[in-house]
């Protein structure tokens, strides 16, 4: 499993290549976040499609997402306030380890023309984000059952203190980073 990968194998890469004295220094995953706006849901007024998506990221995460709901109402996008807007799931421990095996393994090599992550998605803090078009590429989601095609955001939480760190911890975890003078245009 992951978490022992990460303890034998990328902990001690880590305080090698940055020269950590302390164990606890290095760099972990705090938290994966994936969340899923609901756009379309908005627009028609349809309650099928927010359940079809709530089902669909309980199937991915296998944890039962929150129901974000609007602040306040916007006229011009439709919206009223207390209207469900989007779905959260904060992932932590083994589901994220599991979570995080599944999307490096089996997900993203789903992606047709797939080169490679961005890079440089990182927040100046240690924190990756990353978006995905379609929520069909997990092979959990019969392609039959999908009544309409939502993307994802996915955002890695880690306790890095520098890009450089997060950037060497996620690429030892294996996620599949494109080379940086690639832009990933055909």
């Amino acid at each position: 499993m992951y978490v022992e990968h990460y303890r034998t194998e990328v902990v001690p890469a880590l305080q090698q290549r940055f020269e950590f004295e302390n164990v606890m220094q290095t760099p972990k995953l705090d938290k994966i976040v994936v969340s899923m706006g609901l756009g379309a849901s908005v627009d028609t007024g349809n309650a099928n499609l927010i359940e079809s998506a709530v089902n669909d990221l309980t199937t991915i995460t296998g944890q039962k997402p929150a129901v974000r709901r609007a602040r306040k109402s916007v006229s011009n996008f439709k919206v009223r306030q207390g209207m469900p807007v989007g779905l959260m799931v904060t992932l932590r421990g083994a589901r994220m380890y599991e979570f995080l095996q599944h999307l490096v393994k089996i997900a993203l090599p789903q992606i047709r023309d797939f080169r490679g992550l961005n890079p440089d998605s990182f927040d100046g803090r240690g924190n990756y984000a990353m978006g995905i078009t379609e929520q069909v590429i997990f092979p959990e989601i019969d392609y039959d059952d999908v009544s309409h095609v939502q993307g994802m955001n996915i955002v890695m939480a880690t306790t890095a203190e520098t890009d450089e760190q997060a950037r060497e911890l996620l690429k030892l975890m294996g996620m599949p980073f494109r080379d940086p003078g690639d832009t990933g245009r055909i």
